[in-house]
């Protein structure tokens, strides 16, 4: 079943986001043709003059196309995956990594793999909620308490990877294959001309976000648009929106977000845990050696680790440069906004759960995950605030 958004304020890349692959007989994938035509090639060479060895040898090119423009940090973290399976495989997989763009676009990379135009991408599943709104609950959806870390485990060990294959194979009919990797850190609120302080200082502003998160700011007042990562600027430059967020403060700076804006508001509830979606092509994926496809499973996990020194390194640095050579004024979101988040959030929901029995299977599960997983990493964890504080007094300004 589809779910298609109509909400007159989304931006029309939602619905290109939500364009449906083509549900006619699907041809072999790029990879299965060319597997059996090189097989064929070298029965034909042996009734005649032998192959040369180096031909069994051929590494199978996968090629990958990402959701980020090539400038984009998100690029190296992609690279950093490439590195893995090229290292682990020995050579049999070389990876042709692409920015968006390169085959399909950015929003359009779910289709591209399911078609098998591309073999594999790296995105996010909010880049294509228009086809289903669960879609979003692998990334964008209600935090209930839980941490981007915390969603990870969910998907690995509460059942969420299930959910996604239903979601994916069964409801949507994609030929595809997929892994979660780098539990992200919860994302700014974003970037303003002004200070904003109240739920009233938002109300009618043309801000950009993606996934849920779009419905939720639309319920507390704001008309949303929904834009790639390299059209946000530009959609600022000329107006076209107020405000804005993106993920992270290198990707921020690398765009030349304090160009167009010097408030930047970190901490919110709109998307407070999201990952990296790995996506393969089924065909593809399948007609593997069986330790070839380990390893590009287990090199989703080997990045996500990778990924997470990489963002604390990068985010923290630019954070830096951010305030100290850009001039940008850095904020925690008021609490009133963040109350209004959650506020939004129960509304929110409640309509979910109304819309579709799997949005409401799916946010049980996480419910109960997340009660039980984050009751001990709550209970758990120390102040750290205190810790910092007690170290570096007078930094924080919470």
């Amino acid at each position: 079943m589809t779910k298609k958004v109509t909400k007159d304020n989304v931006s029309r890349e939602t619905d290109v986001a939500s364009t449906e692959a083509a549900s006619g007989p699907k041809d072999a994938s790029r990879r299965s043709f060319l597997s059996k035509g090189a097989l064929a090639g070298g029965v034909a060479a042996a009734s005649g003059f032998a192959a040369p060895a180096v031909l069994a040898q051929s590494p199978i090119v996968m090629r990958m196309q990402t959701s980020w423009p090539s400038s984009d940090i998100w690029m190296d973290f992609a690279q950093e995956f490439v590195d893995r399976v090229q290292d682990m495989s020995n050579g049999r997989i070389e990876v042709d990594l692409l920015p968006a763009g390169a085959v399909v676009g950015a929003f359009q990379v779910m289709d591209g793999v399911h078609d098998g135009v591309i073999d594999c991408a790296h995105s996010v599943p909010v880049y294509w909620y228009g086809k289903h709104k669960a879609a979003s609950f692998f990334g964008t959806g209600p935090v209930f308490g839980g941490s981007a870390t915390t969603m990870l485990s969910w998907f690995y060990q509460g059942g969420g990877a299930e959910f996604y294959r239903e979601l994916t194979q069964d409801i949507l009919g994609m030929n595809v294959i997929g892994f979660m990797g780098f539990p992200m850190f919860a994302q700014p609120f974003g970037w303003f001309k002004e200070e904003v302080n109240t739920v009233e200082d938002i109300e009618g502003f043309r801000y950009r976000t993606v996934g849920l998160a779009a419905d939720l700011l639309q319920e507390m007042g704001m008309s949303v648009a929904q834009l790639p990562g390299g059209e946000i600027v530009p959609a600022m430059e000329r107006g076209v929106i107020d405000a804005f967020e993106f993920n992270n403060p290198s990707s921020d700076l690398r765009f030349g977000s304090p160009d167009v804006a010097k408030n930047y508001y970190l901490s919110s509830y709109h998307q407070a845990s999201e990952s990296f979606e790995f996506i393969f092509n089924k065909d593809f994926y399948e007609d593997l050696d069986p330790d070839l496809q380990a390893i590009l499973k287990h090199a989703v996990e080997a990045a996500s680790t990778s990924n997470t020194a990489s963002a604390m390194d990068n985010y923290s640095a630019d954070l830096q440069k951010i305030q100290e050579e850009h001039g940008v004024t850095v904020h925690r979101t008021s609490e009133e906004i963040l109350a209004a988040q959650l506020e939004a959030w129960d509304v929110l929901i409640e309509r979910l759960e109304e819309e579709d029995d799997l949005n409401k299977r799916i946010m049980d599960s996480q419910r109960e995950w997340v009660e039980r997983v984050s009751y001990y990493e709550l209970m758990n964890a120390p102040d750290y605030a205190l810790a910092y504080e007690h170290f570096f007094p007078g930094k924080l300004a919470l």
